[in-house]
Formats: structure tokens, C-alpha cells, sequence
């Protein structure tokens, strides 16, 4: 609801779209798939992979609230401190800094993407 009582509308989670940008930057074992920076696109990824995982949190945070008290929903919830952690973090002032916190907010964002999706796919 808005400050007017007005109903907000809600725009559905692109699971898929923040799936492809992890996959940007990682491949399917975790390993760095982009050369070092300095790289335009490794920034651009990186405000990207920031944007999604800012929608996220909000999203895995909410959805969560609505569970019970029981495993999934700490895990979950445990996620969403993980990735705040990330947002507030920056890159390390030395080479490899840039990646390595590229790689470190894929992660979190690929995980938020799956607790996302099992609470989504929950009975409920």
C-alpha cells in the first residue's frame, strides 16, 4: 500500500535475467569466466548484479517472513544478512579486488535466487 492507501503494484522477480548475469561472471563451478579489470563490462556487471541482488533481498525477505518458524525460512533470512553484508562491502584496493567482489555478489545473488524459488515453489 501506498502512503494514500493505494494498492502498490508488484512487478514479478526475473529469476532468469539475474540467473544470466551470474553466469556472466561465474561458470557452472564457481571459476571466473572475465579477464581482470580494468573492464567496462566487469562495471557495468557489478552495478547490475547489485541492482538484483538490492530487488532480492526485499523480495527473499518478505517472502520468507510470511513462513513459519522452521529451517527454510532461517536459511533463507540468514541469506538476506549475507548479501546485505556484500551491498555494504566494497572492492578490495588491490588487483583482483574488483573480481573477487564481483564473484563474492554472484554467489550471494545466486543463492537468494534459489531460496527465492523454493518458496515460490513451496506449498503454501
Amino acid at each position: 500500500m501506498t502512503a494514500t492507501g493505494q494498492p502498490t503494484a508488484t512487478v514479478p522477480v526475473d529469476r532468469e535475467t539475474m540467473r544470466e548475469t551470474v553466469s556472466a561472471l561465474l561458470n557452472a563451478d564457481g571459476g571466473l569466466v572475465l579477464p581482470e579489470p580494468p573492464d567496462t563490462h566487469m562495471t557495468v556487471l557489478t552495478e547490475q548484479l547489485r541492482g538484483h541482488l538490492e530487488v532480492m533481498v526485499r523480495e527473499v525477505e518478505t517472502a520468507a517472513g510470511k513462513l513459519p518458524d522452521t529451517i527454510p525460512r532461517y536459511c533463507a533470512l540468514a541469506c538476506v544478512g549475507e548479501a546485505r553484508g556484500k551491498l555494504r562491502a566494497a572492492p578490495a584496493a588491490r588487483p583482483g579486488g574488483a573480481v573477487a567482489y564481483a564473484r563474492r555478489l554472484a554467489r550471494v545473488l545466486a543463492a537468494l535466487c534459489d531460496h527465492h524459488e523454493l518458496m515460490a515453489d513451496a506449498p503454501g
